[in-house]
């Protein structure tokens, strides 16, 4: 069933045509790839969808009634003054429900009176009707797998959420909004390993459409079945998953290519017959041949790479051996302990990845390293004669107020205009475009500066913090080759599994205050650490089911029963408190369980991955008793009459 098509769409700013021609239609359950270089217009193309912008020419159809979910830019929440009624949106009335329901069945487990029972019946009844025993537990489920707790949710300001937590938050938000169609505009920019991971795998269980702008190309591979490629104002539909996009995309350049020379060289050829029989005997002829030269429409030629990043790195000396040295460091922040006892040894062409959840302390690690952080205790220090180039991941290091021009002729005062200018194109800026001010510039365009600043640097080691997170799909490919040829020395830090799986050879796992040395690479920590994504996905199943049955305890009244006798009532409520401390009990055993195997220490260890197999099937095991003895509690409960949906 068609839910949405575009047929000839055009979009016009004055003179400039930012899109022409597109056109592709949309099924029920489809999952689309939206890619294309910054600024190609794939946000445009969501204003377009959601109707907040006409289009300048062609038609737009929706199917009728269609919940359209767009992420929320401006992150206001409508009001919502807790992290839980941000994050439940349009369902954020559960919790003030929920909060009532849980007092009426507290006092009438002391007193009750026809009219306490008649509220808090009709107040149950409507609580099962908007949803709160699948509804609440859903909005906990997202906010737990986009790194929330739940419980304290609840009752957690909005005020003092970073960026990147509101982030998280308007995308809980979008995840548990009904919709037959949702719109993620880069939604993992403010996502750590993790949570992308999660986030993934929660794409995959919704029953909607999806339409998908992202550079994470490791999503698009795991997600999309379908992509739709901006390119040159205009769009191409391709049907398949990421990795086939990109082999159809190269066929379909070669096969343009092939079309535009051999119809260029037709050309050459008739107008080199005119030009020689126009005033001849075969004059006729030749005019014939001109007309219809007129008429041939001409083919465009492919668009070029010449619009993407050409960055490359060196440096302007080797550098020793030993680039840097940790010795039981540890690193604090005020009272708060981010890595303790950490000793290591990062050698000459080491690219290590470091990589951990968001706010673990990656970043103030790397502060520490260069000096701009005070080293709690022990050692840290970078080797001699190590030249360092950092990418920020604020990028705070490109100046503000002054045009891309004075930014490199600063850095290199004795180049003339052209190299200037020239290293600028490199980067994607070309003609008038070099006396923009870096303040009036986007994220991605702020980004190939800090490229362009720090590949003048040529440093031999090379710290990245996020490189990627503001950069296109093509860029990020550029850049990825560039450190891939680079001689140097690379510290990592990024959330884009594919960069890892080309780049790294070794991982520094940062898991609860502790770094772990995994000497291999991103590719081969993945596969001996199967065991803590399985842990992960069995702990997720089993909170949401779990918060399931703490749903009903909260609004049930123990106590009050429809048994006619006084023994039946004792009875169940026996059964029932059994049942829920076997249900505690089984909670702690696969806690216990999933925290060993999400420990890092576990995988590098000679008999880790024997001992991890074993501990996955003991959690299989744990996972299938807390299960039935859910079941038993569910059945338990309704027939002591306690509230069922």
């Amino acid at each position: 069933m068609t839910q949405l098509s575009m047929s000839g769409v055009s979009v016009e700013f004055g003179a400039t045509t930012l899109l022409r021609n597109v056109t592709f239609t949309v099924s029920a359950g489809e999952r689309w790839g939206i890619v294309g270089r910054n600024g190609a217009g794939k946000t445009t193309l969501f204003r377009l969808i959601t109707g907040d912008m006409a289009p300048t020419s062609g038609a737009i159809a929706r199917q009728p009634g269609m919940r359209v979910s767009l992420l929320e830019q401006h992150r206001t929440f409508d009001g919502a003054q807790t992290v839980w009624e941000a994050a439940a949106g349009e369902f954020a009335e559960l919790l003030s429900l929920e909060e009532s329901l849980t007092n009426q069945a507290a006092a009438l487990s002391a007193h009750s009176d026809a009219a306490m029972l008649d509220r808090y019946g009709g107040d149950l009844e409507r609580f099962e009707r908007l949803g709160g025993y699948t509804v609440a537990p859903r909005v906990d489920a997202v906010l737990h797998g986009l790194g929330f707790d739940p419980a304290a949710a609840r009752n957690s300001s909005l005020r003092p959420l970073s960026g990147g937590e509101r982030g998280r938050l308007a995308l809980a938000r979008q995840l548990v909004a009904p919709a037959d169609i949702l719109l993620l505009d880069e939604p993992t920019n403010h996502l750590d390993l993790e949570t992308t991971r999660w986030f993934e795998q929660h794409l995959a269980t919704l029953n909607a459409t999806v339409l998908l702008i992202s550079h994470d190309r490791a999503l698009l591979s795991a997600v999309v079945d379908h992509v739709l490629h901006i390119d040159g104002g205009t769009t191409t539909a391709y049907v398949g998953g990421y990795e086939s996009f990109v082999e159809q995309r190269a066929q379909r350049r070669l096969t343009q290519q092939r079309q535009y020379e051999e119809q260029r060289k037709r050309i050459a050829d008739e107008h080199e017959y005119i030009a020689r029989n126009i005033a001849g005997q075969n004059s006729r002829q030749a005019k014939g041949r001109r007309t219809r030269l007129e008429r041939i429409p001409r083919l465009s030629p492919p668009v070029s790479e010449d619009g993407a990043m050409a960055v490359r790195f060196d440096f302007a000396d080797r550098g020793g051996d030993r680039v840097a040295t940790a010795d039981r460091a540890m690193v604090m922040v005020g009272e708060r302990v981010l890595i303790r006892d950490f000793s290591a040894t990062l050698m000459r062409r080491d690219v290590v990845a470091l990589i951990g959840p968001n706010g673990s302390g990656k970043s103030t690690f790397i502060k520490t390293l260069i000096g701009e952080h005070p080293l709690a205790s022990g050692d840290l220090r970078v080797g001699s004669g190590v030249t360092l180039g950092h990418y920020r991941q604020d990028l705070a290091q490109v100046p503000l107020a002054r045009t891309l021009y004075d930014v490199i002729a600063d850095l290199r005062p004795a180049w003339e205009r052209g190299m200037v200018q020239g290293h600028l194109g490199r980067f994607g800026f070309s003609g008038d475009e070099v006396r923009r001010r870096t303040n009036t510039l986007s994220g991605g365009e702020r980004a190939r500066v800090a490229l362009a600043m720090l590949m003048l640097s040529r440093p031999n080691f090379l710290i990245l913090d996020e490189p990627t997170n503001h950069l296109d799909v093509e860029s990020i490919e550029a850049l990825e080759d560039a450190i891939d040829v680079y001689q140097g020395t690379v510290l990592l830090v990024t959330h884009d599994r594919e960069l890892l799986r080309a780049l790294s050879t070794r991982l520094w796992v940062l898991h609860d205050s502790r770094v772990t040395d995994f000497h291999g690479t991103f590719a081969e920590w993945e596969q001996v650490s199967i065991e803590r994504d399985h842990a992960a996905r069995v702990r997720a199943d089993e909170e949401e089911a779990v918060r399931r049955v703490q749903e009903r305890r909260r609004t049930a009244r123990h106590g009050e029963t429809l048994r006619t006798t006084r023994q039946d009532a004792r009875s169940a409520e026996r059964q029932i408190a059994a049942l829920e401390r076997d249900i505690q009990r089984l909670e702690e055993q696969v806690q216990r369980i999933t925290t060993a195997l999400e420990d890092p220490e576990l995988y590098v260890n000679s008999d880790g991955l024997a001992r991890a197999r074993a501990m996955g099937r003991d959690l299989e095991a744990a996972r299938a008793e807390l299960d039935q003895a859910l079941e038993k509690w569910a059945t338990a409960s309704e027939a002591a009459a306690l509230p069922q949906p």
